[in-house]
C-alpha cells in the first residue's frame, strides 16, 4: 500500500511578521490598557503606562477614549480605534484572499495610491471639522472616518506588507 504525504515549506515574510505583531499590539493595546491599569497586580499597570505613551503620542485626542474601566479609560480615541479596525479588518481580508481581488489599491499603481489618499483624508477631515466647531466630538461619528482611513490604508498597505512568499508543495510518496 502506497501513502501520499503532502509537505508544506512556508518561507517567512519578516516584514510580514513585525507588521502583525504591530497590529497585533494595535489592536489589544488601547482597550486593555484601561484594565491593566486598574489592576493593580504588580508589573500590569506599568503596562498599561507604556501602552498610554504611545496612545498619547499617535492619537490627536487620547482623552476622548471610552472609560472602560473607571476611571480609566482607553488609550486612543474611537477615531483611532476605528483606523485600527480597518487595518484589522484588511488583514484578515488579505488573509483570506491572497492579495487576489480588485479592490487592493497598490495593483493600480499611482492611481491606487492616490485613491487610498484620498480615502484616508477621512480621518483629517472630520477632525479639522470638529476643531473647527462645526461638531462636537461623538464617538458614533468619529469611528466610522476612522474606519474608512483604515480600511483605505489597509487595502493599499496589505499587499505590499504581506506578499504571499509562497507555499512550495511537494508530493512524496511513502
Amino acid at each position: 500500500m502506497t501513502r501520499v504525504a503532502f509537505s508544506e515549506e512556508l518561507q517567512i515574510n519578516g516584514i510580514s511578521l513585525i507588521a502583525d505583531f504591530l497590529l497585533v499590539g494595535m489592536v489589544f493595546g488601547p482597550p486593555i490598557a484601561p484594565f491593566l491599569a486598574a489592576s493593580g497586580v504588580s508589573l500590569l499597570p506599568g503596562i498599561a503606562d507604556i501602552i498610554y505613551f504611545m496612545g498619547n503620542h499617535v492619537c490627536p485626542q487620547p482623552e476622548m477614549g471610552l472609560d472602560l474601566a473607571p476611571p480609566f479609560i482607553m488609550a486612543v480615541c474611537m477615531r483611532c480605534y476605528g483606523t485600527v479596525t480597518g487595518l484589522l479588518i484588511t488583514r484578515l481580508l488579505y488573509g483570506l484572499t491572497g492579495g487576489k481581488g480588485f479592490y487592493w489599491l497598490s495593483q493600480y499603481g499611482w492611481s491606487g495610491a492616490a485613491l487610498a489618499s484620498v480615502l484616508m483624508m477621512a480621518y483629517p477631515l472630520e477632525l479639522a471639522a470638529q476643531v473647527f466647531g462645526l461638531w462636537n466630538f461623538n464617538n458614533y461619528l468619529v469611528t466610522p472616518f476612522g474606519l474608512i482611513t483604515g480600511l483605505a490604508w489597509g487595502l493599499f498597505t496589505m499587499p505590499i506588507l504581506h506578499r504571499w512568499q509562497g507555499a512550495k508543495t511537494s508530493l512524496n510518496k511513502l
